[in-house]
């Protein structure tokens, strides 16, 4: 019986590594074991770092890293941020109300953002908030930015918990742009569950939902996961899509280099 179970998680790690993704279903069906016997396996599997586990399945093996605070993350792909954040600006229109989560990429829109009136910026970011204010202060925007309320978190510059799900449990918003600390397929994660809340929340009561991720994203799972691909309207990234992630296809947007100094 050992030498069966030997046999079939060598074939599982060997599976994972080539084809990059691959659901418990799938194997269950495969091997013509229960689930339940697969899900043991990749628990086994992942205790001994040979792959890791997700939603469903499992993707080759990553050593999750400990998330940085906000201000040393701002220099990793500062570039490739910025023109990512240029590429989300321009879906922004006159009189919309937008949600702006927690990140080092979200944060780059009101650094550039300009020529728009009537704007109202919803979030759960201090950086972002003071940025958005700063915007308005320099008349590069008009409008009106909601801090929301919640628990403070100085190494993220954010507020999350109850009461911010709360307040947002009464908005209907126009657009939500959103950061993310990993994706692998359709599975989109981030490196602290009260923030990973909040970002689903504000996709929840948003009309239309924009994932914006930079390559260091692409292919690296976090802590936790807090939505799918089928809940977004679109990505927008520096890298191409990998070929295996069907679902995002139609939804992937590459940005071009920009002469903006950064």
């Amino acid at each position: 019986m050992n030498d069966i179970k030997e046999e079939r998680q060598r074939l599982i790690i060997q599976w994972v590594k080539e084809e990059k993704r691959v659901s418990v279903a799938k194997m269950a069906t495969t091997f013509s074991v229960t689930p339940e016997t697969i899900r043991r396996d990749l628990n086994e599997l992942e205790e001994m770092e040979q792959l890791t586990r997700i939603h469903g399945g499992a993707v080759p093996f990553t050593k999750l890293e400990e998330e940085q605070a906000f201000l040393r993350k701002l220099d990793i792909n500062r570039s490739e941020k910025i023109q990512i954040a240029l590429e989300a600006i321009s879906r922004i229109e006159d009189g919309d109300t937008i949600a702006i989560d927690v990140g080092t990429t979200t944060v780059h829109i009101a650094d550039y953002i300009r020529d728009l009136q009537s704007l109202t910026v919803v979030t759960n970011s201090i950086a972002a908030a003071d940025r958005f204010n700063q915007a308005i202060e320099e008349k590069r925007v008009t409008g009106k930015v909601i801090m929301l309320g919640g628990v403070s978190n100085p190494a993220q510059s954010s507020v999350s918990g109850a009461m911010t799900l709360e307040w947002l449990s009464h908005m209907h918003l126009d657009k939500a742009f959103i950061s993310c600390g990993g994706m692998v397929g359709d599975t989109i994660y981030d490196y602290d569950l009260d923030e990973s809340l909040v970002s689903a929340k504000m996709m929840e009561c948003s009309k239309k939902c924009i994932l914006l991720a930079d390559s260091s994203k692409i292919g690296v799972p976090s802590f936790f996961s807090f939505a799918q691909a089928n809940q977004f309207d679109e990505v927008i990234s520096d890298q191409l899509c990998p070929i295996e992630w069907n679902n995002w296809y139609t939804k992937w947007t590459i940005v071009k280099e920009s002469q903006v100094e950064c």
